[in-house]
């Protein structure tokens, strides 16, 4: 772990530090945004699922509004020309996700633990990794977002055992393994995982 926190604090040191607290100030003010820009937050969050996070940010663009009014088999057409992996799931899921639209202020108003069970328990297509990304890019601060990236950093480093099933209890014991990760680092959970997806990837997306 050592390393890796040597890494992070030289990487926090230079330019890159603006450019994430940038990325962190405008994840704090898409909370505040109006309740159908949130649930294409949460759209995008349903399409990273299995699925390349810069892709779906250009879903995300190009439908727009969409998410909110295309019936499924049009919205499940489009993914498939956007080139999405799995538009007919992630159309379902989309199109089953617009009933909570009314309730998405409400979640924000619950604690993120709280939230997240939420969501994962009520929005088909959401696990914990997805979940906690959509809370995370509207301005919650303290959930790991444990994807595969973040697995293989980790088991460079010696603090995790590889690419297995995600299972509930691993998601978890993750996490855990992140926050002493950044209390050592003096940073929450929304800060280092922007920092280490830096160190995996040398991009900083959300």
């Amino acid at each position: 772990m050592r390393c890796l926190v040597d890494d992070v604090k030289k990487l926090k040191s230079g330019d890159l530090k603006e450019r994430i607290e940038s990325r962190l100030r405008e994840f704090e003010e898409a909370g505040n945004k109006p309740t159908e820009d949130l649930f294409q937050e949460l759209c995008f969050c349903l399409l990273t699922a299995n699925f390349n996070a810069e892709k779906s940010i250009m879903i995300q663009e190009r439908i727009g509004r969409g998410f909110l009014t295309l019936p499924e088999e049009r919205l499940a057409g489009r993914l498939r020309e956007l080139g999405h992996r799995y538009p007919n799931a992630r159309a379902r899921y989309i199109v089953e996700a617009r009933k909570h639209v009314p309730a998405l202020k409400g979640i924000l108003s619950m604690d993120e633990i709280r939230a997240r069970e939420w969501l994962v328990k009520n929005v088909k297509g959401l696990g914990y990794k997805e979940a906690s990304h959509f809370l995370r890019n509207v301005g919650f601060r303290d959930l790991a977002i444990v994807d595969f990236h973040i697995v293989d950093i980790l088991t460079k480093h010696g603090m995790c055992g590889g690419r297995k099933p995600m299972t509930c209890m691993r998601y978890l014991n993750l996490e855990e393994s992140l926050r002493k990760l950044g209390k050592e680092l003096g940073m929450d959970m929304a800060e280092l995982d922007l920092y280490l997806w830096y160190c995996e990837t040398g991009k900083v997306l959300k």
